[in-house]
């Protein structure tokens, strides 16, 4: 990294880049956003990307998308209640459809003792 702070720098000291040209443009902003752009690299571990905060967001995107859609808040309530299971059995590394299936086929014992129809809970079978 410090090889490349100096190449970028060393590119408008020895004027091979133009200041108001594209490139010179990036170059630019990367000297002068430096210190939060390599921030990372002073915790020991940090991931280079916020790849799981994307996919995390990913599910309450698209269902803020499809809300646009409803009808009632009624049919908004369900929609939300649907997403926040189907997204708790993906992080729980259960098949979503599965685990509705198998609730519906519980129906009557759920309410005697729910925490025993948790997504975690279920084993595929």
């Amino acid at each position: 990294m410090t090889e490349l702070h100096a190449w970028l720098t060393g590119q408008f000291e020895d004027r091979l880049v133009e200041p108001n040209s594209s490139l010179g443009g990036a170059i630019a902003y990367m000297l002068k956003h430096w210190e939060k752009l390599t921030l990372f690299l002073r915790v020991p571990g940090a991931p280079l990307d916020n790849n799981i905060c994307e996919r995390g967001l990913k599910y309450a995107i698209i269902h803020r998308k499809n809300s646009l859609f409803y009808r009632s808040r009624r049919g908004a309530y369900v929609g939300d209640l649907f997403m926040s299971l189907i997204h708790t059995c993906q992080l729980a590394g259960v098949n979503p459809l599965e685990y509705l299936t198998w609730l519906l086929k519980n129906i009557q014992q759920i309410p005697d003792d729910p925490c025993e129809f948790l997504p975690w809970k279920y084993q595929p079978g």
